[in-house]
């Protein structure tokens, strides 16, 4: 596996490059955050994981996280946050992150992630392309779990980052049972959150907003309760 790491303490980057090694994990390390953007631009293909720092010299991780999102929707991407900063948590969430580890943090928290995260990606099979079959249709969706493929409305759903397909999907599996924020959290980032609701919160906001995009609200509030899949009152 190839990661870019952009983070501007080097010490920091010294460490964890440690730890990667022993998964024998391959990984470029920059300090500045334009200059890590430009690396990644170079070569988007190269990288199966990016890391960011909010705060960065020239270019915080932020706006890096953007312009990523604008070549890739589906590369995993991890920001690190400071301590207590909520509002980055959630913007970092809401521009298409896919997690977030909070400073200061252990270097076995952060591959812990890592793999919970990359385990949700790279789980693809080979198929035989005459013989697709949805894991996931009812009168209005299709899901591929193996292609990450989405069909909702009779219109492909393809900009998903890899944890709102698995949050579609997750809600999706049972249709009309209604998820708490805590057992989504468990089901879908596949570790404890210790009660941080809000990035449950955040990717049902995105998701939301790209599934209107293809018409009629599938992703449904229970009030004081959490999130259920219902499309039995959709238009047809």
């Amino acid at each position: 596996m190839h990661i870019l790491m952009i983070e501007d303490n080097e010490s920091v980057c010294e460490m964890i490059e440690m730890f990667f090694l022993k998964e024998e994990w391959e990984a470029k390390f920059f300090h500045n955050g334009k200059e890590g953007l430009n690396k990644y631009l170079e070569s988007p293909n190269t990288f199966d994981l990016i890391i960011l720092d909010i705060m960065l010299p020239e270019m915080d991780g932020i706006t890096i996280c953007k312009e990523i999102r604008k070549v890739s929707k589906t590369v995993p991407i991890i920001m690190l946050t400071a301590k207590d900063s909520e509002s980055d948590e959630v913007i970092g969430l809401e521009i298409g992150a896919d997690d977030y580890v909070t400073k200061p943090f252990s270097p076995l928290t952060l591959v812990a992630r890592i793999k919970s995260l990359l385990r949700r990606v790279n789980h693809k099979e080979t198929i035989d392309i005459d013989e697709i079959t949805y894991d996931i249709e009812t009168e209005h969706l299709k899901m591929d779990r193996t292609t990450r493929e989405v069909s909702l409305y009779n219109q492909s759903l393809n900009n998903l980052t890899p944890k709102e397909f698995d949050l579609l999907f997750t809600l999706a599996d049972s249709p009309r049972r209604v998820f708490s924020r805590e057992q989504l959290l468990q089901l879908v980032w596949d570790y404890e959150y210790f009660g941080d609701e809000r990035t449950v919160d955040a990717h049902i906001k995105k998701l939301r907003q790209k599934v209107s995009a293809n018409g009629p609200q599938v992703i449904k509030t229970v009030w004081g309760v959490g999130y259920k899949f219902d499309d039995t009152e959709a238009i047809n």
